[in-house]
């Protein structure tokens, strides 16, 4: 049941992957149609952005395929640790695109005041076609942080960043195309300037998104909230004098638990053993059926 359960929810991760593949796709022909044919700099960045949604969709799609493989001799507590290194991944390629809009935004505003390049004022196509941007890009970002609560993956909580990072992307797009239409030429220098402060957003989310799965790559502690509320549910055993050496990290989606537990030294082994299953039970209860628990029992001294 448990293998059938997994199966399923990679199944549904994956079908949420594609749901935002294919949008992305169509918005990679619009942008880049629209910016090329409305002259914007802003948008032809803007499908940049949504290119490298596109490629970071597979990566999902490929990480998340070997996580979800058991444990075997060379990986005795499984593989979750891909979803999270595909977290990194996109964290990592998120700072490339932002790297790049603010390098051609940047060049174009050195350009126009240093060399005294014009910049042709963008056509109304690519307002509009930043203004679609924004709201399929929103749509389907809360539709994959809905799903990822549910289905508990970090690297749909990174996708659905990445959508929501191109939904603001198209804002400042959208606003810098605008005004440039509205104003004429003389502003035309908002389209590449909106294209520079777009890269800011993009940076801010992708560090975001590295600094959470790095923590967990190089095996950072769960939260002291949740090593507070395991010592809590620990301490409300009978028999159970004491706990410390508690050591926690997260494995993918999962938790691993070791912990010290002191009781009463007339116990038999055999009642130590029970309450310490009873313990591992109740811990997976409340953490999840793969949560991997190591209790080591000492008599109270």
């Amino acid at each position: 049941m448990r293998e059938c359960a997994k199966e399923d929810r990679q199944k549904e991760i994956v079908k949420v992957t594609l749901i935002g593949s294919v949008i992305n796709a169509l918005l990679i022909v619009l942008k880049f149609a629209a910016g090329i044919v409305g002259r914007s700099s802003a948008m032809i960045a803007d499908g940049v952005h949504s290119l490298s949604d596109f490629l970071t969709d597979f990566v999902v799609i490929i990480m998340l395929r070997i996580s979800s493989k058991p444990s075997d001799e060379g990986h005795d507590y499984g593989h979750g640790k891909f979803e999270t290194l595909a977290t990194t991944i996109i964290g990592l390629l998120l700072i490339l695109v932002g790297g790049g809009i603010l390098w051609s935004g940047v060049v174009k505003i050195y350009d126009y005041y240093a060399n005294d390049i014009e910049i042709a004022a963008p056509g109304w196509l690519a307002f509009w076609a930043a203004i679609a941007s924004i709201l399929l890009k929103e749509g389907i970002y809360q539709y994959t942080i809905y799903k990822s609560k549910n289905l508990n993956s970090e690297a749909l909580v990174a996708n659905a960043w990445h959508h929501r990072s191109d939904a603001l992307s198209s804002v400042g797009t959208a606003i810098g195309i605008g005004a440039s239409c509205f104003l004429g030429d003389k502003w035309s220098i908002l389209d590449p300037l909106a294209a520079v402060v777009v890269s800011f957003f993009i940076f801010k989310v992708s560090i975001q998104l590295i600094r959470n799965s790095v923590n967990q790559l190089l095996e950072s502690s769960l939260p002291k909230e949740v090593e507070d509320s395991i010592e809590k549910l620990v301490h409300s055993f009978e028999g159970v004098e004491d706990m410390h050496n508690l050591r926690t990290r997260q494995i993918g989606v999962h938790y691993a638990i070791n912990m010290h537990v002191r009781m009463n030294g007339d116990m038999t082994l055999h009642e130590a053993h029970e309450k310490a299953t009873l313990i591992e039970q109740r811990l997976r209860e409340e953490y999840g059926a793969q949560t991997i628990i190591t209790i080591h029992v000492e008599p109270l001294k």
